[in-house]
Formats: C-alpha cells, structure tokens, sequence
C-alpha cells in the first residue's frame, strides 16, 4: 500500500517537484559551506519528501541513545537558526497545503502528509527519517 501512495504522491501530490527543490536547497546550503549542517537536513527532509508513505522522522538520539552534535546544544542553536530563518514560513506552507488536500476524501493521505513534514520544516537538525514501526534502538546499536 505504501508504494501505491508514494506513487501517488510523486505524481499527484508534488513529492517531485517539493523532493527536488529540497534537494536543489541541499546543494545550495552544502556548496556555501558554512550551511552545511543545513544542507544534510535539507537532503533528509527532500528524501522523506520523495517518500513519505512508510517512513517517518524521530530524533536521532532517541535511536541512538546518545546525544550527537545535531542533537545537543549545536544542534538546538541551528534549528532556531533555522526556524527564524525558514523554518516557521515552510511549516505554514505545509498546513495550508494539508488544508487544501484535506478538502476532498481523495486529498486526505496527501494532507496527512504535509502533516507530517510540518515538525521536519520547523527544527530539522538532529531528525532521521526511519521506517515505520523500527523500534527505537533496535538497528541503531541501544537494545
């Protein structure tokens, strides 16, 4: 069911044009050098765009166990960076996209996915995209 939806979705929702222009930003962020942090959230975010359906996105020391870089204090230093700068305007985006696919009953699973990206716009350094129902831990080296 999942690879029926994400079809869909790259077809009829925008999952290409919106993974691609994440990705184009990625390249953007990464070439700047100094947004480097930014551009590896950019690459997961426009990877969990292309293919929603079956993933979802948690905070990597969650999986781990272990507080990295993206997620301690450097981490919550660039997601505000990040959330003043793109972040809070790219979250909107994304609701009023969900309100709009919401509108008709064949809108619903693409609403529910600008749903889901709405807490990846917001602060999108120290998230991973898994898929769904990876119990925390169990590939990531905590048990």
């Amino acid at each position: 069911m999942s690879l029926i939806l994400n079809i869909l979705w790259l077809i009829l929702g925008g999952g290409l044009l919106t993974g691609g222009a994440w990705f184009l930003a990625g390249l953007l962020f990464a070439l700047s050098i100094v947004g480097l942090p930014w551009a590896r959230a950019a690459f997961n975010i426009g990877f969990y765009t292309l293919l929603p359906f079956g993933q979802t996105a948690v905070s990597r020391d969650e999986l781990s166990g272990r507080e990295d870089i993206g997620t301690g204090p450097l981490g919550l230093l660039g997601n505000l960076i990040w959330f003043v700068c793109f972040g809070w305007w790219l979250a909107f985006g994304h609701l009023v996209l969900a309100a709009g696919y919401a509108v008709t009953i064949i809108g619903l699973p693409f609403a529910w996915v600008h749903l889901k990206l709405v807490p990846i716009a917001l602060f999108p350094i120290g998230q991973a995209v898994v898929p769904n129902g990876v119990a925390y831990g169990s590939r990531y080296g905590r048990r």
